[in-house]
């Protein structure tokens, strides 16, 4: 079945904007944010692992190199319920470089491979892979289908790619975002040479329509900043992409929705504006889009203000 999902990005896909999300779509692939292992194994697992119920399925993303300590966060992640473990091999940024994870890793497939390993020792659950299709001086088709090889070799069945590029030296990780040219056709041709693979396919798509072109050639399609900033885009998903029939909520009903899940939250201490900033977007093209950001946008925003914002809408 084609797959869709949600990609993991950092400071933004936490617990909060994934049930947000949900509320959208019940069968979009949702993901964490990137997880270290290092935080998993000497942090608080609550704070970073806890989610809810209702946020299934759901990908823990993982940045690490180590594999004992990739087999270990694995095993946690299955025992705390999640649905698939992903390894991250596309992150450029100079923090994951230094812990000598994320897209540095796509230059040692072989590290990787052990990895993955390593986790499907000590667990049932999918372990994934999320790269890109090169970084630096990897140049060629050759090397993609190698480093595939190798991690595929090793148990890795369920692939993600980024269609670009990742420089290591000179590019910012948001640079990295859109200055590397896309390069789809060489994710299609990886579907091609390995079709017993799961291929997925990210970057640079923006819409539905888009979603289900690159179907066309690939098994699963990945949106990241389109889908954070136009949230409502996800309404379509489900019968758009899983064919499924239901009833697609209001903008005003996914409110309701959420100021519910709130008003629970900030009972616990979650403060309102940790989550009002997930759905900045829930208005993006509507004719009272920027009144809703401005509303959100306040020095003090209060649920009230939001249970008024659905009184005048109606």
């Amino acid at each position: 079945m084609s797959k869709f999902s949600v990609a993991p990005m950092m400071d933004w896909t936490d617990r909060h904007c994934r049930f947000f999300h949900r509320l959208l779509s019940k069968e979009t692939q949702l993901w964490s944010e990137m997880v270290t292992t290092k935080a998993i194994l000497h942090g608080d697992k609550n704070r970073l692992l806890d989610f809810n119920a209702a946020e299934h399925p759901l990908v823990l993303q993982l940045g690490g190199s180590e594999p004992e300590e990739m087999a270990r966060c694995a095993k946690i992640a299955q025992d705390w319920g999640y649905d698939e473990v992903n390894i991250n091999v596309g992150c450029p940024s100079d923090r994951v470089q230094s812990g000598s994870f994320g897209a540095c890793l796509m230059q040692t497939p072989e590290v990787v491979a052990a990895c993955v390993s390593a986790m499907k020792q000590v667990v049932d659950i999918p372990v994934s892979v999320k790269s890109r299709i090169g970084v630096d001086d990897m140049e060629s088709y050759e090397a993609l289908v190698d480093f595939v090889a190798q991690v595929a070799n090793a148990g890795c069945k369920d692939f993600i790619i980024h269609a670009r590029k990742a420089w290591l030296q000179g590019l910012s990780p948001k640079e990295n975002r859109s200055v590397p040219p896309l390069n789809y056709p060489w994710v299609y041709q990886i579907k091609k040479d390995f079709p017993q693979l799961t291929i997925g396919i990210n970057g640079g798509i923006m819409t539905i329509d888009d979603t289900l072109e690159h179907l066309q050639w690939v098994d699963t399609v990945m949106l990241g900043r389109a889908a954070y900033h136009q949230p409502y885009l996800l309404s379509e998903v489900d019968s758009r992409i899983y064919h499924k029939k239901t009833d697609t909520l209001s903008r005003e009903q996914v409110l309701l929705h959420f100021i519910e899940y709130m008003k629970k939250q900030h009972h616990q201490g979650v403060p309102i504006r940790s989550m009002t900033r997930h759905i900045l977007g829930l208005y993006h093209g509507q004719a009272n889009a920027k009144k809703f950001r401005q509303l959100l946008s306040g020095k003090v925003v209060e649920l009230e203000h939001l249970y008024q914002w659905l009184k005048f809408s109606k």
